[in-house]
């Protein structure tokens, strides 16, 4: 098994809303066999996850390997409601960054 940078195998990173209550996050690979290398080795992980973003496993909703857009989705619990007092990103557009560092093997 190899380390990759996901960075390097991903044409779109992102986060958003998925409510007031929840996040998602967006992987969405370059093609589709370097996606079925990736869910093939379980790369991403519920438990990976929970430790790059410091988080409870508990606090993963949904992690699904989505064939028809070789994509990636996790839906986590928010820390903080959506437009909550200490809030810092109400669109939660900017809580992919972690992912962009994140390598996986395959």
């Amino acid at each position: 098994m190899e380390k990759h940078k996901l960075i390097e195998l991903a044409s779109v990173i992102r986060s958003k809303n998925s409510g007031p209550y929840e996040l998602t996050f967006d992987v969405i690979f370059k093609d589709f066999e370097t996606y079925g290398k990736v869910k093939a080795a379980q790369s991403i992980t519920k438990e990976g996850f929970a430790k790059l973003y410091g988080i409870p496993v508990e606090n993963i909703f949904h992690l699904v390997y989505f064939d028809p857009a070789k994509a990636v989705k996790i839906t986590i619990r928010r820390p903080i409601p959506s437009g909550a007092l200490g809030e810092t990103d109400v669109y939660g557009a900017q809580q992919h960054a972690p992912l962009m560092g994140m390598e996986v093997e395959f």
